[in-house]
């Protein structure tokens, strides 16, 4: 007598209902996924920007608070650059007398707060365009300035006479009317990302 094969079919069935709770369980996760991904655009926080507290020359602080509601250009270097600073100062002036309708504040901040004082920032930039605004502060406030802009600074080996250069980074920044870390950035011209100062 032929041997009795067991009723598979109870098995097949339990199997397909498993293989088809799963692939639906698969196709909401991923309709769930794509709804939370292909939603409006959140805005980013940039990457470039935010809360400064500097001194100018005349003794005022200015910081991102102060400047909030206004674009305003940015721009990291010292007194003491014998090239790369004068030369971006002056285009930075160029670019203030070519909007002189519509003028936007402008800021040199040090990255060697050691030599560059308030007063003496504010002198130096008088001379390329009286609208630049110098500013120095506290290591600690400059090391947080450059942090916040993402500025590459670092102190050069001291000459025999104790003077140094300072190796930084050379980039112009425009923060727009938001304030920083909410806007876009901009680069102007076309600067090197890393110019050293001999």
């Amino acid at each position: 007598m032929p041997a009795v094969q067991p009723n598979s079919a109870p098995r097949s069935r339990a199997f397909a209902l498993r293989a088809i709770a799963t692939l639906f369980a698969v196709a909401v996760l991923g309709v769930v996924a794509f709804m939370l991904t292909s939603g409006p655009e959140r805005p980013r926080a940039a990457l470039i920007g935010g809360a400064f507290s500097l001194q100018a020359g005349d003794g005022k602080t200015v910081s991102d608070q102060t400047l909030r509601g206004r674009p305003f250009l940015v721009y990291f270097g010292y007194t003491h650059c014998p090239d790369v600073c004068p030369t971006e100062l002056a285009r930075i002036s160029d670019v203030l007398n070519q909007m002189s309708d519509k003028p936007i504040p402008a800021l040199f901040i040090t990255v060697d707060p050691e030599r560059d004082t308030p007063k003496l920032m504010q002198e130096y930039v008088s001379s390329f365009n009286p609208a630049i605004i110098g500013l120095s502060g506290s290591r600690q406030a400059i090391d947080a300035a450059e942090k916040t802009f993402r500025v590459f600074a670092r102190k050069g080996e001291p000459q025999a006479d104790g003077d140094y250069s300072m190796d930084h980074s050379s980039i112009i920044y425009l923060m727009d009317k938001k304030g920083p870390g909410a806007v876009s950035i901009r680069r102007l011209g076309i600067p090197s990302p890393l110019r050293r100062a001999p």
